[in-house]
């Protein structure tokens, strides 16, 4: 066993439901459900998915209907948005939404927020959102935790169901912004250090330094992204780990695509301003064997302080996909990390 010290933090699951090149969004449902049942069966503590829009590769753009199907199939998990880009949507809609999910599953739902749009610029006017609405992102915050609260005397608008209801609400970031929103509300945070790493430092010391206590927690909380291609050897993780870094390379190019098979020896095929990109977004990454994955999660743990990790991993194999889910799982109970 690896040991560090004397706890072990909690690690959840980030499923962006990826359709794979061949297949469809009906099968990634399956898949994503499949994917959560067995997460909670290895004691992950949370299944989060994500808004994208005008995806090919992403099948969770109706978010809480993907919420609920993972939340009825499941007993345990948390369940919930990593998040919801509030900008897209009214306080009020996005209220009564999270306020059925937490009618119909009592204690299990999560609802975090973000500011991004989720997808491009044509999309975003697709949605009717101003280009300007995440200026309104902290009133828009602010907002519906209100409609969270029980209705007051004469108050006309209310959420129903969801006033009165604890949905805890979380702020996402991959910048100083929304550490300074979340220590200012007192409220946890998740940083997208999956794919956005490279103000993580500063923004996990922003926001426990800013912190500000409130009804829903008392102290900074942090969860950071982190991706997991695992396998059974380093060699094979690390073409697995090729369909996400094509997906990646395709979105920043213009070309969004479904979750491609995986290539051998795909970066070597790469332009260096191409390998440069991948070095940078995935830089927050475990991609090997057992031992491997371990020895990384535990220096990012160390090196970070995290409350808790988010694990991600785009594999284009369901089973391969699983089986590093599982691995991560067991690295996590190996780790014994300083109080």
């Amino acid at each position: 066993m690896l040991r560090m010290s004397a706890r072990t933090i909690p690690f959840s699951v980030l499923d962006l439901a990826p359709i794979t090149e061949g297949s469809d969004a009906a099968q990634s449902f399956r898949n994503t459900l499949d994917l959560a049942q067995h997460a909670e069966r290895w004691g992950f503590q949370r299944y989060w998915l994500a808004e994208h829009h005008s995806m090919p590769g992403i099948a969770s753009a109706a978010t809480a209907v993907v919420i609920g199907h993972v939340a009825a199939g499941t007993s345990t998990i948390r369940v919930g948005a990593g998040g919801i880009m509030l900008p897209n949507h009214s306080p009020l809609v996005i209220a009564e939404q999270f306020g059925t999910l937490e009618s119909l599953f009592p204690g299990r739902i999560d609802l975090g927020l973000g500011r991004a749009p989720g997808s491009d610029q044509a999309a975003a006017r697709a949605m009717r959102r101003s280009l300007t609405s995440g200026d309104e992102f902290p009133q828009d915050v602010v907002e519906l935790m209100g409609y969270f609260e029980p209705a007051g005397p004469g108050q006309r608008v209310r959420a129903v169901p969801g006033e009165g209801l604890k949905v805890p609400v979380w702020i996402l970031g991959s910048s100083l912004f929304g550490a300074q929103l979340a220590a200012a509300l007192g409220l946890p945070y998740a940083f997208a250090s999956h794919f956005a790493p490279e103000q993580m430092m500063e923004a996990i010391a922003l926001y426990r330094a800013q912190f500000q206590p409130s009804t829903q927690l008392d102290k900074p909380y942090v969860m950071l992204g982190f991706n997991v291609f695992a396998a059974d050897t380093d060699e094979e993780a690390q073409v697995l780990a090729t369909s996400m870094q094509q997906a990646f390379v395709n979105l920043r190019s213009g070309r969004p695509s479904r979750l491609k098979p995986p290539v051998p020896g795909y970066t070597d095929l790469l332009a260096p301003h191409e390998k440069a990109l991948l070095a940078n977004v995935l830089s927050s990454s475990a991609v090997g064997a057992p031992a491997t994955v371990r020895a990384k999660l535990a220096a990012f743990i160390e090196r970070t302080g995290a409350d808790e990790l988010m694990i991600t991993c785009q594999m284009f194999d369901h089973r391969a996909r699983v089986h590093s889910f599982e691995i991560a799982a067991q690295a996590r109970d190996s780790l014994t990390l300083e109080k």
